[in-house]
């Protein structure tokens, strides 16, 4: 509602401006008015749009009905003690679907923008809210929870096929706070040492 209002003012101050800067023999006011009016509407239009592509992510590619869970935690239960996603680096195949659940509260899933391949769009999950994400094409996927990121809450998806390294030095190269950059490490040596970045 207050974007709408935001956009219905920017159009109303636009509008003003220009019949101010109009030639003296002209009828500004009644135009203005209806021009007003019709600008109202298609901020609320543009408004919803935006509202709808937030609420969620159209895949890219039609799932192909394999779903890998992920488990959102608050203490691991392999014992570190820490915030963690369960599994947190797995292998997939374009297409298929990475469901992230919150099983303990105050915890989210969001892609990291520097670990995904290049023009893969990803996804940006809410707290307490379960959110899906099909993998649309080979590379390295790396995701945060945004709270508990410099706590090292953070996961790897490795999605095989054809380039799928063409993103791995990028990723590896990307920086992140606290703790997450050990833990991608530790991930990136346990993908190597377990074949799961070879084709």
């Amino acid at each position: 509602m207050k974007r709408t209002t935001f956009l219905s003012a920017v159009a109303l101050a636009s509008l003003v401006t220009l019949s101010a800067c109009g030639g003296g023999n002209q009828e500004p006011a009644a135009p203005a008015a209806e021009e007003t009016e019709a600008a109202a509407p298609a901020a609320e239009e543009t408004t919803a749009a935006v509202e709808e592509e937030e609420v969620a992510p159209v895949p890219e590619v039609e799932a192909n009905g394999t779903v890998h869970e992920i488990q959102m935690l608050t203490r691991d239960p392999d014992g570190s003690g820490l915030q963690v996603f369960k599994p947190n680096l797995i292998t997939a195949e374009v297409g298929d679907t990475i469901k992230f659940v919150p099983t303990d509260p105050t915890h989210q899933s969001s892609s990291i923008p520097e670990m995904l391949p290049a023009g893969v769009t990803g996804w940006e999950g809410e707290i307490n809210k379960e959110v899906s994400y099909v993998v649309p094409t080979p590379g390295i996927y790396g995701y945060k929870c945004v709270p508990h990121y410099a706590a090292g809450m953070i996961g790897m998806v490795v999605v095989k096929g054809e380039g799928m390294t063409d993103n791995l030095e990028s990723a590896k190269a990307a920086s992140h706070p606290g703790l997450a950059g050990r833990k991608f490490n530790e991930l990136f040596e346990t993908a190597e040492s377990e074949g799961m970045l070879s084709q």
